[in-house]
């Protein structure tokens, strides 16, 4: 914590210093001299050497305490063992919530920060269905694809994990704060690199993102523009030697880009949640089919494929089937159009209230603008 507070100490530096002393209580008794052979800058030797970097390190400590947080250090048991892999883990991670979570086997969805009902409805279904089978969630919590994400995961009644680039203080999208509360409350964690009280800087987002690809098994890209952050995490993936999966979008969509792309270079084009499953490592499939079993009473649920093509007509009227016919998953209808394209068929009256009933229903979602979509 002191090396991670001291100016100039970056993961590797920090890394390199902690092998070089042996053991992390020299660190306070070394010499000027001592701690330059470190081959740590000037500056950072002399803030540590004069007790600067241990007096904010304890201060930091009883902070994380305070606000209900904790933080694990690589030598930590309880540090992700997927982190260690990856060549430049924090020396320092800041959680909320569940510390044990960050073991298990998890899948990383990132995408745009302004998706289209497509996009956002494929978040949502792909991590509500694959938490459904004991996979963690994890994401950045950024507006959009990743707002997708954790909901869908928490819908299912799972457990998702998120990765911010400010203090586990600092709430940022600030609307997401009901999210955040969510996320711990359902038995989530929240996960930094950052100390408290660190605001959001463009700068911080790019170097989170080894994290979220580095604690997940595989990376989900759900659209992305070519200039985008969601880039740096595929990127990330491939280097750390994690999969990368990518749901294929509309090629007018400049947001299909970025998971056309990755298709394009060999990322799996993924449609549903077992394309992912399927690709899964034996061992951790096997485990995640056993706790499942164990939690089901033994009870069997393989024949639960999600399919993107099936119609959930049951119990809907004769009205409520004509509206929802004329509706896209992939693109939003405008209440207008719906009218014009039913008219003859249903009156006005009629349309609204089929729309009003499979809202309720949660079959049909309503956009801004008296624009409609089907929920996946």
């Amino acid at each position: 914590m002191a090396l991670t507070l001291t100016p100039g100490m970056g993961p590797t530096r920090i890394h390199k210093a902690m092998k070089g002393l042996g053991s992390p209580e020299r660190l306070f008794t070394c010499s000027l001299t001592e701690l330059e052979g470190l081959h740590m800058p000037a500056r950072s030797a002399q803030f540590i050497f004069e007790g600067h970097a241990r007096t904010k390190a304890e201060d930091e400590s009883k902070r994380v305490a305070e606000a209900g947080g904790c933080f694990l250090t690589p030598s930590d048991a309880a540090y992700p063992d997927r982190l260690l892999e990856i060549y430049d883990p924090p020396a320092v991670l800041w959680i909320r919530g569940d510390v044990p979570l960050l073991q298990r086997a998890g899948i990383a969805v990132v995408g745009t920060r302004q998706p289209s009902p497509y996009g956002a409805g494929m978040a949502e279904m792909l991590s509500r269905d694959l938490t459904n089978r004991g996979i963690v969630i994890l994401s950045g919590m950024a507006r959009g694809v990743d707002t997708a994400a954790h909901k869908g995961a928490i819908e299912a009644g799972g457990k998702t994990v998120a990765v911010w680039g400010t203090g586990i203080d600092v709430i940022y999208p600030k609307e997401n704060k009901k999210l955040a509360e969510q996320i711990v409350a359902t038995g989530g964690t929240i996960v930094s690199e950052y100390p408290l009280g660190t605001f959001p800087a463009p700068q911080n987002f790019p170097i989170r993102n080894r994290i979220l690809s580095g604690m997940s098994v595989g990376v989900l890209v759900i659209e992305a523009a070519e200039y985008s952050g969601t880039r740096i995490t595929a990127r990330c993936a491939m280097e750390q030697n994690r999969d990368v999966y990518a749901v294929p979008g509309n090629v007018t969509n400049k947001n299909a880009w970025g998971p056309n792309t990755l298709i394009k270079q060999g990322a799996k084009l993924t449609a549903t949640w077992e394309d992912i499953w399927e690709d899964l490592p034996t061992h951790i499939r096997l485990e995640l089919e056993d706790e499942r079993a164990a939690k089901l009473g033994g009870e069997s649920k393989s024949g639960e494929a999600a399919s993107l093509l099936s119609e959930p007509a049951a119990g809907m009227s004769e009205h409520e089937r004509l509206v929802f016919a004329r509706l896209r998953h992939d693109e939003a209808t405008q209440l207008d159009e719906l009218m014009e394209a039913l008219e003859g068929e249903l009156g006005s009256a009629e349309i609204f209230t089929a729309l009003f009933e499979l809202e309720l229903s949660g079959k049909v979602r309503s956009l801004p603008g008296k624009n409609y979509v089907k929920t996946f």
